[in-house]
């Protein structure tokens, strides 16, 4: 029963922290933190408990009901997400502290996402991760347009749409397994897997569902709401969605990999190159960010790259048949999931310091704010130097166990070790540039002097910039860089999670793995120099030289989607419009298709419309106020929130049409077999 306290009892806490919400403030404030220290109090004891194993199954839902399971790993992000959500949930007050607008809505799925994530992260099989990450998307998309800015709307209308087509993939390729093996749960998933004499099928579900979880996580290409929503969202929510939501992501990933796909060398090669490109497309857009927060959301791509790497070669050396690079690389991906986890929780908060402080994020602006501010500067720095992998810090154990993976692919897959080689050399110069865009933000903000000397003698005034509260979140948490950096701890908790007894007896400081790490500070540091301080910053400001024209969602997305789909049947028709057969039959295919992106477009605007003028106006939000019903109160918050939304559903409903369609190719393929 402790397993589904935690999955259900958060949405509980939601519904009566918004409840004491609407009565007293500081009731509502203290209930969330109780509730999230609960539920850190709890999953501790679920440790403690059942990490050896634990199974339950609720009946009732749907038709195979809720499984969940309690082992190590999952207990250990079970721990995690609570301690995430903790430590966020302290910061928030002060944080929010100036603002009254949308909280109530703000806290209510704050608790709702703990729940719907604990339930992905203790699910026993892919369904019930489904439905739980389903759930997520939704709740966390509030926090995305919370501010109702032009800039949050419109990021989390991408984020939304991403969610969306990203939900429907994976559930195409949960149908295509489900029909295929016969089973979607973990501890039956793989004897049914290899059992199936057809694997094109099984790895067709694989691919389809990499691309749902990859959505979730921020794997490229369907990456593009990732740089959007997080500058656009509160930084307490930005922390969740870089620390947490995509390891949601990487965990379905990681599971259908270990469950189903384990020695299948196709799959594999297809995660090593998303997970190498990811790495390297976010690190870049890092380094030439002059936005704190969008540069530590390029970051999170760039280390949700690294982890998948970390999978592409856990697959590839199982498949060759290598038990010792399997034991590297995966407790190396597994810890590096939860180093980022912890070093963003400090970043993210650290940047919301800057934000409830200066209100702005460009570098130009913020620049010597934090000269002065060294309970900030300490957590920062702390933070920076585990993400750039620098010895006796978190982040160089977990890049030394990704980076041996491929050293051991290399020496053990001889067909593949001059593609291995270069993607060595992809790794070590990815982790460069991480070095020298948290260089160039820890410079900027707590090194540097701004421009104007006036602005900077105002920065530099000892004035208090973080409570109390603030301070044992932010710096409590950055701690952990360093706990985690040593090989006693990192070792030990690399058997917890995975049970390989190997990852105890890795040697972190020989000569070998710190020339790696040194590589990449090396590589770091040239760039920082030659590229951050001789162009960026050539004329004494930072300078935006991306070309904001590769947006890909500008560039690709949104042109096929409004532009080319409602053409193609005026293709089909100019194909077949010279046979006499098929020209009446082509021209009614033209007609019926361009209608029905004519009525799809208009028809939503329509009901949009219609709805903004009579379920979501402004006095029936009122009217339930006035009655002081609970129940309409919360109808009149979820109307508010849904605003932003509806004024530009279309392009989201137009996905979802797609994605449905192809899902009934494969319902029809299904029953075609």
């Amino acid at each position: 029963m402790l397993v589904l306290w935690l999955v259900f009892s958060p949405f509980a806490g939601a519904v009566l922290s918004y409840v004491l919400g609407r009565k007293h403030e500081k009731l509502r404030d203290l209930s969330a933190i109780g509730f999230t220290v609960l539920e850190l109090v709890l999953t501790i004891l679920l440790a403690v408990l059942y990490h050896g194993g634990y199974s339950l199954r609720l009946g009732g839902f749907l038709v195979s009901g809720l499984s969940f399971q309690a082992d190590g790993f999952r207990v250990v992000y079970a721990v995690i997400t609570a301690l995430m959500w903790a430590g966020t949930t302290l910061f928030a007050p002060e944080y929010f502290l100036h603002e009254k607008e949308g909280l109530n809505r703000w806290w209510l799925f704050h608790l709702m996402t703990l729940g719907a994530t604990e339930g992905v992260m203790l699910s026993g099989d892919l369904m019930t991760a489904f439905i739980f990450f389903e759930i997520l998307s939704f709740t966390s998309f509030t926090w995305v347009i919370h501010e109702q800015t032009r800039e949050a709307i419109r990021a989390g209308y991408t984020y939304l749409f991403i969610a969306v087509i990203g939900g429907l993939v994976l559930f195409m390729g949960l149908a295509l397994l489900d029909h295929t093996a016969g089973t979607l749960s973990f501890a039956d998933l793989k004897a049914a897997a290899d059992a199936c004499s057809d694997r094109t099928v099984i790895r067709a579900a694989g691919i389809c569902i990499l691309l749902g979880f990859g959505a979730k996580a921020g794997m490229y290409p369907v990456h593009v709401w990732l740089p959007k929503a997080h500058p656009a969202a509160p930084s307490p929510s930005s922390a969740l969605l870089s620390g947490v939501l995509t390891k949601v992501g990487i965990y379905g990933i990681l599971m259908i990999s270990l469950h189903a796909l384990v020695e299948d060398r196709i799959f594999g090669l297809i995660v090593l190159a998303a997970g190498l490109i990811t790495m390297v497309v976010g690190a870049v857009l890092g380094v030439f960010s002059i936005n704190l927060k969008r540069t530590l959301a390029c970051s999170s791509m760039s280390q949700i790259g690294f982890i998948l790497t970390g999978v592409g070669m856990m697959i590839l050396l199982t498949a060759c048949g290598s038990e010792e690079g399997f034991a590297v690389a995966l407790p190396g991906l597994m810890l590096h999931m939860v180093n980022h986890s912890l070093i963003k929780l400090t970043l993210f908060m650290a940047a919301g310091v800057v934000v409830m402080n200066l209100h702005t994020l460009t570098l130009d602006q913020i620049r010597g704010w934090g000269r002065k501010k060294k309970r900030l500067k300490f957590a920062f720095a702390l933070g920076a130097l585990g993400i750039s992998g620098v010895p006796l810090f978190n982040g160089y154990m977990s890049k030394n166990l990704l980076h041996e993976g491929i050293v051991e692919g290399i020496g053990h897959i001889h067909e593949m070790s001059s593609l291995l080689k270069a993607a060595e050399w992809v790794f070590l110069f990815s982790g460069g540039l991480t070095f020298c865009y948290m260089l160039k933000l820890f410079v900027c903000i707590f090194v540097e002097k701004n421009s104007d000397p006036e602005l900077q003698a105002v920065y530099d005034r000892p004035v208090p910039y973080m409570n109390t509260m603030s301070t044992v979140s932010i710096v409590g948490s950055s701690l952990f860089c360093i706990l985690l950096g040593q090989p006693f701890v990192s070792t030990r908790l690399g058997y917890l999670m995975t049970g390989e007894s190997h990852i105890l007896h890795f040697k972190a400081f020989t000569l070998t793995n710190l020339k790696g790490g040194l590589i990449s500070l090396t590589i770091g540091g040239l760039v920082y120099l030659l590229l951050v301080r001789g162009l960026l910053r050539l004329h004494g400001r930072y300078a935006d030289y991306w070309p904001h024209k590769l947006d890909l969602e500008d560039l690709i997305y949104r042109p096929v989607l409004t532009g080319l789909l409602p053409g193609l049947g005026g293709a089909v028709a100019s194909v077949f419009g010279e046979n006499k057969i098929l020209a009446p039959l082509s021209r009614f295919i033209f007609i019926l298709w361009s209608a029905v992106f004519r009525i799809l477009e208009m028809s939503t605007d329509a009901v949009i419309m219609l709805l903004r003028k009579t379920v979501l106006r402004e006095r029936c939000v009122k009217k339930h106020t006035r009655r002081g019903g609970v129940a309409g109160v919360m109808a009149a918050e979820f109307a508010e929130a849904a605003k932003p939304l509806m004024s530009n559903y279309t392009f989201a409903m137009m996905m979802t049409c797609i994605g449905i369609v192809a899902i009934l190719f494969v319902i029809v393929y299904i029953a075609v077999l």
